[in-house]
């Protein structure tokens, strides 16, 4: 199995190296990254056009506009050629070791689409407002489309090639997450969750995502459930 793995990056100049290092130094996966810069403005993008002269195998695309995560990864998910997509954030909250789990889960237990889970593994530094926040849109998502999933907003989402090349990515922003999730569950794709690891970051540290995402992204799992 090829995995393709999604890297959105904006303004991640710390960070950026040391994960393409880590997602690079995961063994036992046949796997391609894509990297798709959504118009940095901090020396992002002049770290990457190195790493692309150091790592010629790794696609990137520059965005010459900010246009969100959403239209990045819309981007991203065209140029993959993978059995399977998966989108790693370009900061260091995730671990990418984890592919591993959600790979095993997927071949042990013959589901469509894995997502690792945070509220289920070890997770660290997650502000009152973010975990709140995400357990109230993963209850709407149980509400709405009928499923008992502990973690819709995380970023770890195994889903198929094919899947992830068709379908049409509205959303600009954050709120790529329900949106897909929303796809998954009304296209009836089998699911399942395994626990992953997670250590958040502050706002001071880069972390984008604020109030009004969530509450984007609420009226998103409502548009996509019944309108879309």
């Amino acid at each position: 199995m090829k995995l393709s793995v999604v890297i959105p990056v904006y303004n991640e100049k710390n960070t950026i190296e040391k994960i393409v290092d880590l997602v690079r130094q995961v063994e036992g996966i046949d796997k391609e990254i894509i990297i798709v810069d959504d118009a940095s403005k901090d020396g992002t993008v002049e770290i990457l056009k190195k790493i692309q002269v150091k790592y010629p195998d790794i696609k990137m695309f520059f965005k010459e506009e900010n246009k969100g995560k959403g239209n990045t990864l819309k981007i991203g998910f065209k140029m993959t050629t993978g059995d399977y997509v998966i989108v790693q954030d370009a900061d260091l909250e995730y671990d990418p070791n984890d592919y591993l789990k959600l790979i095993r889960a997927l071949e042990e237990e013959k589901v469509d689409v894995v997502y690792g889970s945070r509220f289920s593994g070890k997770y660290e530094d997650m502000s009152n407002l973010h975990y709140f926040g995400n357990k109230l849109l993963t209850l709407l998502t149980n509400t709405l489309f009928g499923v008992m999933l502990t973690d819709m907003e995380t970023c770890y989402k195994l889903i198929p090639g094919e899947f992830a090349r068709s379908i049409e990515i509205k959303s600009s922003r954050f709120d790529f997450e329900p949106e897909i999730t929303a796809k998954i569950l009304r296209k009836h794709l089998t699911l399942k969750e395994v626990p992953i690891n997670y250590k958040g970051r502050t706002k001071h540290e880069g972390k984008k995502i604020s109030w009004k995402d969530g509450f984007s992204a609420l009226l998103t799992l409502i548009k996509f459930r019944f309108f879309n």
